[in-house]
């Protein structure tokens, strides 16, 4: 098939790399012809595809004018130009992603009269911590664009439960496609963790809680560095990892020292996808405390680690965090049950290593990327053939 993806930008996240794997593997594994088509990748979270060194596996088309914020020439220019790259490439299929890039593909694609067009909602654009006028628009958009499309991809059962009742499409119009990534490095991670626990300056009777996301607003950081007061004076030996950058790392940087706390907790940076295995070999646990997040690639690359997972009960954290079973799922924004979660693995390694067995298992085939991009390509096939889900754009 020809096969045409759309993504606003190809920065280091998890939707750029569900993206790329998907592009990937359509192309090795089943010989389709495909074309990315992206703007340029702006922000601190860096290209993803220069990280990787695979700018070159994928034949891309940028688009300049593609970007995050609205602006009405901008998106109008964007509009014109996705229309003009899928009228020479004519693709049989456009799969579009993230929500600027996912309304422009979608209206471009309808006006072609694409056989097939599918979306995946990787987070949704809208959510309570928002205002009311900006969430009723985002809203808005979701459904003009949801009716320009065949089939929704959900990465997680709650994305759907969320959309639906939103009233951006029916229920029938989603199917739940677990975002793929490549599993063998973290079913495999615990063979660096020496050299990496002495490269990040940990000893081995430390207990390292690592959190994996851009220091950004609604990433939920300040709720561990709040927890960290009093885990600390609890357990002296309890350490924390911050695997990303953004923003807000000077913010937290002052707060953690007004605490007192600058030698409980490790910065890394920006680091690539690469080397996330490696990072989380050095921990014994992570922690997820985002306030919004489709489903978090960090909890199953924990878990599939062999490390349980703390992570507030928001969209799709539930369906592989599970309390008691694989880690513990937290009532959102409060400290104290975080405290409680974070104390109860820190002060117990059996249990640690019992949860974690636990993930691993649950984890290890649902979300390898190969899966991943086999329900895709059916998906594409029962479109194409007239099958279900949707033979309208109803």
């Amino acid at each position: 098939m020809k096969i045409a993806h759309i993504i606003t930008r190809m920065i280091v996240g998890g939707a750029q790399e569900n993206t790329l794997y998907t592009c990937l593997d359509l192309q090795r594994i089943h010989g389709d012809d495909v074309l990315l088509i992206t703007g340029p990748a702006l922000g601190p979270e860096g290209d993803l595809l220069a990280k990787l060194d695979r700018a070159g596996e994928v034949r891309t088309q940028y688009i300049d004018s593609l970007r995050r914020e609205i602006h009405p020439l901008r998106d109008w220019r964007s509009l014109r130009a996705m229309r003009q790259a899928l009228r020479e490439f004519q693709p049989e299929v456009v799969h579009t992603h993230s929500a600027k890039a996912g309304i422009l593909g979608r209206v471009a694609a309808h006006a072609l009269k694409i056989p097939a067009i599918v979306h995946t909602v990787h987070g949704a654009p809208f959510g309570p911590y928002q205002g009311r006028g900006v969430r009723w628009f985002y809203q808005q958009c979701e459904r003009y664009a949801a009716r320009r499309c065949h089939a929704l991809v959900s990465v997680a059962d709650a994305m759907t439960d969320l959309m639906v009742e939103a009233r951006i499409a029916p229920r029938e119009k989603f199917t739940t496609i677990y975002s793929g990534m490549d599993v063998e490095p973290f079913l495999n991670s615990s063979q660096p963790r020496q050299r990496m626990r002495r490269e990040l300056g940990f000893t081995e009777d430390q207990v390292v809680v690592g959190k994996i996301a851009r220091l950004f607003h609604l990433k939920g950081h300040e709720f561990v560095i709040a927890a960290a007061k009093p885990l600390v004076e609890k357990y002296p030996h309890v350490r924390f990892l911050f695997v990303g950058d953004g923003i807000l790392r000077a913010q937290y940087e002052r707060e953690i020292a007004a605490a007192g706390l600058q030698s409980h907790f490790v910065f890394t940076g920006l680091v690539s996808p690469a080397r996330i295995p490696e990072m989380i070999s050095a921990m014994d646990l992570l922690v997820h405390c985002s306030l919004r997040e489709g489903l978090a690639r960090a909890l199953p690359q924990a878990l599939l680690s062999g490390i349980p997972a703390v992570s507030f009960d928001i969209d799709g954290a539930r369906e592989v965090v599970r309390t008691g079973e694989t880690g513990f799922l937290l009532p959102p924004a409060e400290v104290k049950p975080l405290v409680l979660a974070l104390g109860t693995l820190i002060g117990d390694a059996a249990l640690r290593d019992r949860l974690g067995a636990a993930g691993r298992a649950l984890c290890r085939e649902r979300f390898r990327h190969q899966y991943m991009t086999e329900q895709l390509r059916a998906l594409y096939l029962r479109i194409l053939s007239g099958g279900e889900p949707a033979r309208s754009f109803a």
